[in-house]
C-alpha cells in the first residue's frame, strides 16, 4: 500500500513538474510569436513606405513623359502647318 502511495506522489510530482514546463514552454512560444507578429508590422510599414515611394516616383516619370510627348507632338504640329503653308 505504501509503494502505491509512494507511487501516486512520484507521478503527481512528475505532472507538476511536466505542467511547470509545458507553462514556461507556452509563455515563451507566445513571446516569440509575439516578437514575429510586430516584427513583421515593422516590415510591412517598410515594405509599405518604399512601395508608396516607388509609385510616386513612376508618376512622376509618366507626368515628365507626357509632359515630353506634349512638347514633340507641340512642334511636329507646328512644322506640319509650316509645311503645309509653304505649299499653298
Amino acid at each position: 500500500m505504501r509503494i502505491a502511495l509512494i507511487a501516486a506522489a512520484a507521478a503527481a510530482l512528475a505532472v507538476t513538474a511536466c505542467s511547470q514546463q509545458t507553462e514556461e514552454n507556452a509563455a515563451t512560444t507566445a513571446d516569440s510569436a509575439g516578437a514575429t507578429v510586430a516584427s513583421a508590422a515593422d516590415d510591412t510599414a517598410v515594405n509599405a513606405e518604399a512601395a508608396a515611394d516607388n509609385a510616386a516616383a513612376a508618376t512622376n516619370e509618366a507626368a515628365a513623359n507626357i509632359d515630353a510627348a506634349a512638347g514633340t507632338a507641340a512642334r511636329k504640329t507646328e512644322a506640319a502647318a509650316d509645311a503645309a503653308a509653304k505649299t499653298e
